[in-house]
Parts: structure tokens; C-alpha cells; sequence
């Protein structure tokens, strides 16, 4: 009968609706979603499969607050001095394992709408880059930046939201704008950090 579809044509269409579906969430994946759930014992679950670590297990202390950025998670976590404050955020990760530096570092500096320079070694892998992107939507540090003690390295937004869940990065750690506002606020100069 014409236009009633056949059991035939209704897998066919889906399947086609399946394989679609699939190839646009390889293709535009959505951000990153962070649940947490609390079982009955109240060990907290990270039901996105990002690894929770316990700020205990890396610092000695909460002096000045704490910021854990785990680079194989892409997930960077915060603890207030008083632990009155946890935050969870996605973050985006240096592109290889030559631009990744691990260990222990501090926050020296903190700059709102921040200007950018690519570094010399930047320069050298891609000489196209413009030597100086002042403050607005084409800085690659987007909104804020918390400058850590070493030389080169920052934990900054982004303009570019594709960037976060991935690596994609230089050597810093990437935030989605509005959450790398809110760490500002949060993160003194003197916080401590660890990527790992």
C-alpha cells in the first residue's frame, strides 16, 4: 500500500537513524557532562568515569587551597583552605607528552582579560602565529589566567570550547570561560597545585 512503511523500512530507517546519531556525536561531540552521585556509605562516585582523587593522597595541606589537575582525566579539581569549597571542572590538556610538565607548582599571578605571546618554542613550530593577541575573543587565554610559577604554564579559559575534554593545548590547562571565572575567584595567589 503507498506510504505505509514495511517492517523492512522501518530497520532500515533505523539503522540510518542510528548511524547517524552515532557519526554526530564522533563528530560534535557535546562538552563534557559531570554527575556525581553519593552511595548510601557517602563515597562520592564520579558516574562519568573521570577519576575523583582525594586532595590528601597529593598535598600535605589546604594552605592557601588546593588545585589537582589530573591531565589523563582532563580534570582539574579545587579544595578551599577550610575544604568548604570543592569544585570539578573539565579542562583541556597539552597536545603530546613533551609539551605536558607534571609535578608541583603554585599560583604567582592572577590576570583578567590576559594578553598572550606564543613562546619561543611555539614560534618555532609554527612561525604563522602573530607575535602578540591582546585581551577579546581571538586570545587563546580567553577570560582569565592564573600564572603559575613555572615559566610558560597557566591554567586559563578558552574562546575555543572544542578545545576542552581534549588535547589540545600547548602545556596549559584549558577551562570553559565562565568556569575558569569562577576558579579565579576562588584560587588565590600562593594556591598550591599538581598536575599529574
Amino acid at each position: 500500500m503507498a506510504g505505509m512503511k514495511t517492517n523492512s523500512d522501518r530497520k532500515a530507517v533505523t539503522r540510518r537513524g542510528v548511524i547517524a546519531a552515532f557519526a554526530a556525536t564522533t563528530l560534535f561531540p557535546a562538552p563534557a557532562v559531570w554527575a556525581q552521585s553519593t552511595t548510601t556509605e557517602g563515597t562520592r562516585r564520579n558516574v562519568s568515569s573521570f577519576r575523583v582523587a582525594k586532595w590528601q593522597d597529593h598535598f600535605d595541606t589546604l594552605k592557601n587551597g588546593v588545585i589537582l589537575s589530573d591531565t589523563q582525566s582532563k580534570v582539574l579539581q579545587y579544595w578551599s583552605e577550610d575544604e568548604s569549597v570543592y569544585r570539578m571542572y573539565p579542562t583541556s590538556v597539552p597536545l603530546t607528552e613533551d609539551l605536558t610538565r607534571l609535578g608541583y607548582t603554585t599560583v604567582t599571578r592572577k590576570v583578567e582579560g590576559p594578553s598572550w605571546r606564543p613562546t619561543p618554542a611555539m614560534k618555532k613550530r609554527n612561525p604563522a602565529w602573530p607575535d602578540y593577541v591582546g585581551p577579546g575573543p581571538e586570545n587563546p587565554l580567553g577570560t582569565h589566567a592564573l600564572y603559575l610559577s613555572w615559566q610558560y604554564y597557566r591554567i586559563h579559559g578558552t574562546n575555543d570550547t572544542r578545545k576542552i575534554g581534549r588535547r589540545s593545548s600547548n602545556g596549559c590547562i584549558g577551562l570553559y570561560n565562565d568556569q575558569i571565572a569562577e576558579l579565579f575567584e576562588l584560587a588565590a595567589v600562593g594556591t598550591q597545585v599538581k598536575l599529574i
